[in-house]
């Protein structure tokens, strides 16, 4: 078996064992939340994420009213994610871009998102996959099991995902992310996650 085929179905095992668990990105019914939430939920877990995010999208149920409000009116909000205060201002600045501008949308360009306040590489490929854009968001969870399965040797972000999509056809970038973050979130246990993914490995 070739190292695609062998990799195809590690994943597909991976797919089976994880849990159905929403994720920042997640089931939000315009672009501007999906990205926001997914800005916010860098170094913050999905599960503290997700119920701040929708308290926000509450008191600001659009992007124009978002780009209006004051940066510490978002930071008493979003408080409980990780690095709150950068975040809010990014929010602030981005929705501000968002409105002047793109018409108040998002751009589904790789380019042209990375160049928004507070959006990254991960943030970016996160958004766009889950658009259903062939990309692939690598986060802790992508580049723990990648190099534990074997599917890449890089810790750099950048050379995991040319790895990624080296190994994997296309169709299938963007559900990795979703189906790693998935599996690593089911099995919290490191000890216990490991041992699943040894016999993962074995997979012929």
């Amino acid at each position: 078996m070739n190292d695609q085929k062998r990799a195809i179905k590690q994943l597909n095992e991976i797919e089976k064992l994880a849990k159905e668990i929403r994720l920042a990105a997640d089931g939000w019914d315009e672009d501007w939340k999906t990205l926001i939430a997914t800005l916010m939920s860098a170094r913050t877990t999905d599960k503290v994420t997700i119920p701040i995010a929708e308290r926000l999208f509450i008191k600001y149920d659009n992007v124009k009213k978002l780009s209006r409000a004051k940066v510490e009116n978002i930071a008493k909000i979003i408080r409980g994610v990780n690095f709150y205060k950068t975040k809010s201002r990014n929010i602030s600045n981005l929705a501000k871009i968002l409105i002047d501008k793109y018409d108040g949308k998002v751009p589904h360009d790789f380019l042209k998102l990375v160049e928004l306040p507070g959006v990254g590489r991960k943030t970016a490929n996160v958004f766009l996959a889950e658009q259903g854009h062939e990309r692939i968001g690598v986060d802790t969870h992508v580049t723990y099991m990648s190099n534990y399965l074997g599917w890449t040797r890089n810790k750099d972000q950048h050379k995991i995902e040319a790895d990624l999509e080296a190994l994997f056809p296309k169709e299938l970038w963007g559900k990795l992310n979703w189906v790693l973050v998935r599996f690593g979130q089911t099995y919290t246990n490191r000890r216990i996650r490991n041992e699943i993914l040894d016999k993962i490995k074995k997979t012929k």
